[in-house]
């Protein structure tokens, strides 16, 4: 059976869009999601699982955190991911946080991390507020040119290197307490056999991928393991060789072995996604799949936006039609919307899209 763009683009949609499960169950199947702040009208987190859980609500990831086997921590990026993920990404080497480039830590913030996990041991589980009262740290500057707290900065730090973890969330503020990994192995095929495993999570979460978007996700993966940033361009070929492959138009595409890769109709249903959502986040593989580009607006000058602050990508059937911009208003959803071409006229599209916005009123709990 000859591959067409068609089935490439049915093939991100039902790998990614599976049937809806228990919480639990979700996460563990995702093995990683994507963490964003903003919240328009909902984190990106809860955006993503209010498609893949059963009667899922905004917040509840948070809520049953300490219930689910996941932990915070970076993979491609900021996230939630599942504990067994997580093991294979640590120790990690004596590196900062990605955003200040990696570099071995400094030896003054070595000592003051040190009395900082002393400090945490003692206590059991810490509040950021309660450290920098006992160490009064100071200001520091923060990734994006702004003054952070310093002891918020070094949690954050130590959290990464994996000296810390998350064990829940105060109105959103990261609690901390002691993280103790196993030994890193040793042997080098053990090392690859890590790596390798990280990237097929990867893979498995973002496929079907061109080549150029395959390449970026295993060079992503030098945050979660800096300790094997060098081993990165012989996995990436480990890869190639480990997934199922097709040319199209000149275009190398990569997707996990044994992938049923079958023919099937799209539902006719209506889903509004996040920008940060596996269906979307890769803007190449949009492109090539929907043919329009797709662009995350939130930091771009208002006066430069096209789509909107929040715009989220419109999925009717498998195809991209156009985006939404949802605010919430006196308890009321307030939608807008917009298209590439006009909406469909067809009587199916109107009441799906009726029905998803019914479905993102009772995530936010916004019913009478």
């Amino acid at each position: 059976m000859q591959i067409t763009l068609d089935d490439l683009r049915r093939l991100a949609v039902t790998r990614s869009l599976f049937a809806p499960t228990t919480l639990k169950r979700a996460l563990q199947k995702l093995g990683f999601v994507q963490a964003d702040p903003i919240r328009a009208p909902a984190r990106a987190q809860d955006l993503v699982l209010r498609h893949r859980v059963k009667n899922y609500r905004a917040g509840d990831l948070e809520r049953q955190y300490t219930k689910l086997d996941i932990q915070e921590d970076f993979f491609i990026n900021y996230g939630f991911v599942a504990k067994s993920l997580q093991a294979l990404m640590h120790p990690r080497s004596d590196s900062c946080v990605p955003a200040e480039g990696r570099l071995p830590w400094p030896g003054g913030r070595k000592k003051r991390a040190q009395l900082l996990l002393e400090f945490v041991r003692e206590r059991g589980e810490v509040h950021p507020r309660e450290v920098d009262q006992h160490f009064a740290h100071g200001k520091v500057k923060n990734y994006w040119g702004g003054n952070s707290n310093a002891t918020t900065h070094l949690l954050d730090a130590m959290h990464y290197q994996g000296l810390l973890r998350v064990v829940r969330r105060e109105n959103g503020i990261r609690i901390y307490a002691i993280h103790q990994h196993e030994a890193a192995p040793k042997d080098r095929a053990a090392c690859r056999t890590r790596l390798d495993a990280l990237i097929d999570v990867a893979i498995r979460i973002y496929a079907p991928l061109p080549r150029t978007s395959l390449a970026f996700v295993i060079r992503r993966m030098r945050f979660a393991v800096p300790q094997w940033e060098s081993e990165m361009t012989n996995a990436l070929q480990r890869a190639k060789q480990r997934c199922s492959h097709i040319r199209l138009d000149g275009i190398d595409w990569y997707w996990p072995d044994g992938t049923n890769s079958e023919r099937c109709e799209p539902q006719d249903v209506v889903r509004l996604l996040t920008p940060f959502d596996p269906v979307v986040f890769d803007r190449y593989r949009f492109e090539l799949l929907w043919g329009w580009v797709y662009r995350f607006e939130a930091y771009t000058p208002v006066h430069k936006r096209k789509l909107g602050y929040y715009a989220m990508p419109m999925l009717w059937r498998d195809r991209v039609i156009g985006w939404g911009n949802l605010s919430v208003k006196n308890r009321e959803l307030k939608p807008e919307f917009g298209y590439l071409k006009s909406p469909p006229r067809d009587r199916a599209f109107k009441r799906e899209l009726a029905a998803e916005l019914d479905r993102m009123r009772t995530f936010l709990d916004l019913e009478s």
